[in-house]
């Protein structure tokens, strides 16, 4: 007698999908709705409140002035950006030594600067003659070999960028010890087991699998370094917003001027989105995971684009 078996095709029942309809969402109709009304609420104040001034903004967007302020800006965001990622690379790799003095030590130094707020740490090292009003350089406990008086040693730039410089290198080392311990340890066990030394698999196996998870939370910072280089106008350096400050405490145009430094803020920060999207395209190679965003999927709002699913071969 042959047995039978009922396949799926015969026991589920037949779906018939040609008067399907798709579901009503009622409420993303009302909150679409909310946010056209509150947009065009938005566009009639810029375009109607006169306070604005926008022929003011046209005036100074463009100017000289202005122009010294942003270069101020920019070249303190890479001094300290680099001064944080140095930093961060080697209180990393002290965080994750087998030498518990090494290891407590820079984790003593992540605790510190992350508890202090940047703009304490600022006006700390602007006043650092107060505490020390000369600086020298020689033999712990021995003989000097130079010295000087530290106001003229701790200017307002070099301020700026060791209170921005030092306070980045302990995010930055949290962001690279994270994207250190993500890698797979079997990676590292490979390699010592081809002779590989500690500071080569480190450089060659390690470090680029870990870039990324390292690089999209890097160029957040570097976002977040640049916007926080504002915190410098307390120290009377001229940057952007204290070139902007200097200018309405003398025409006592505060608005536009103030629209004019969000408005090169907006187009430098844009402008470092787009060199992130495509430095995360290039790590990102390869991965499994969902695509990265470009800038104008961001800007149009499109859906993140998911990875094709690999499918593993069956044997014939």
């Amino acid at each position: 007698m042959a047995v039978t078996e009922k396949t799926s095709r015969d026991t589920d029942p037949q779906v018939d999908v040609a008067g399907a309809a798709r579901t009503r969402h009622p409420l993303r109709w009302v909150a679409s709705l909310i946010l056209l009304v509150l947009a065009a609420q938005l566009v009639h104040l810029l375009v109607t409140n006169d306070n604005f001034e926008w022929d003011v903004v046209g005036r100074y967007f463009n100017a000289q002035i202005i122009g010294q302020g942003i270069v101020t800006t920019l070249e303190l965001t890479v001094i300290a950006m680099a001064v944080g990622i140095v930093g961060g690379v080697l209180l990393a790799v002290g965080r994750l030594s087998d030498n518990p003095l090494l290891r407590a030590s820079c984790g003593a130094y992540v605790w510190f600067f992350r508890g202090i707020p940047v703009l304490v740490q600022l006006v700390f090292w602007y006043n650092l003659s107060a505490l020390l009003p000369r600086v020298s350089v020689g033999v712990p406990f021995g003989p000097e070999f130079a010295s000087g008086s530290t106001n003229h040693l701790i200017t307002p730039l070099l301020a700026a960028i060791l209170g921005l410089g030092l306070n980045e290198a302990a995010y930055m080392a949290e962001i690279i010890r994270g994207g250190l311990l993500a890698v797979d340890p079997g990676q590292m066990e490979a390699a010592h087991a081809l002779g590989m030394s500690d500071a080569r698999t480190l450089r060659r196996i390690v470090l680029p699998q870990a870039m990324r998870f390292i690089v999209p939370p890097t160029g957040s910072q570097v976002i977040n370094m640049l916007k926080a280089t504002s915190l410098v106008s307390v120290i009377a350096l001229a940057d952007l917003l204290y070139t902007v400050q200097s200018i309405y405490n003398r025409t006592f145009q505060t608005i536009p001027l103030l629209i004019v430094a969000c408005l090169w803020y907006l187009v430098i920060t844009s402008v470092l989105y787009v060199g992130q999207s495509f430095i995360e395209r290039h790590y990102a190679r390869g991965a499994t995971r969902n695509a990265p965003q470009g800038f104008w999927s961001f800007v149009l709002m499109r859906r993140r684009a998911q990875a094709a699913p690999t499918t593993p071969e069956v044997p014939s």
